[in-house]
């Protein structure tokens, strides 16, 4: 019972972000990255992000290890709002990269659990682009429960 309150309050927390930029995250990356929510269920987060230019790469196009550390914070968020009494850390990510993306484009990021487990919870994220109709980005993680 314990843990389904706490999934309630994670949850609920995370949804009076909707349309919101998310500014107040136990994540300092994510407050870095000033998502706005688009919507929060159980097990899937569905943020937008504005392509700043300290996170794009010499060519200008958002640089890829921004893009793979946006799949890995709302990945850890999306197990987050689990609720689970259980810690969760990254074991790994795999992440397919197919277009890019420029400064000041807005890009969505949507996740969604594959498995859970005890141990392991594995989920994915797709990132997009909107305006070009464009999957950007595909990335898949394990995360360990480390107590």
């Amino acid at each position: 019972m314990e843990e389904q309150n706490e999934l309630q309050q994670r949850l609920i927390n995370f949804q009076s972000f909707t349309g919101k930029e998310i500014t107040t995250s136990p994540s300092h990356f994510m407050n870095w990255l000033k998502p706005t929510l688009i919507s929060a269920e159980k097990g899937t987060l569905h943020c937008s992000y504005i392509v700043r230019k300290e996170m794009t790469n010499p060519y200008g196009i958002l640089h890829g290890g921004i893009t793979a550390g946006i799949i890995d914070d709302l990945i850890g968020a999306t197990v987050y709002i689990l609720g689970l009494n259980a810690r969760f850390t990254t074991v790994n990510n795999s992440i397919d990269y197919f277009a890019p993306a420029n400064e000041g484009d807005e890009i969505t990021a949507k996740t969604t659990v594959v498995k859970q487990g005890k141990t392991i919870i594995n989920l994915q994220c797709e990132v997009f682009l909107p305006s070009k109709k464009r999957l950007i980005a595909k990335g898949y993680s394990n995360m360990l429960n480390i107590g």
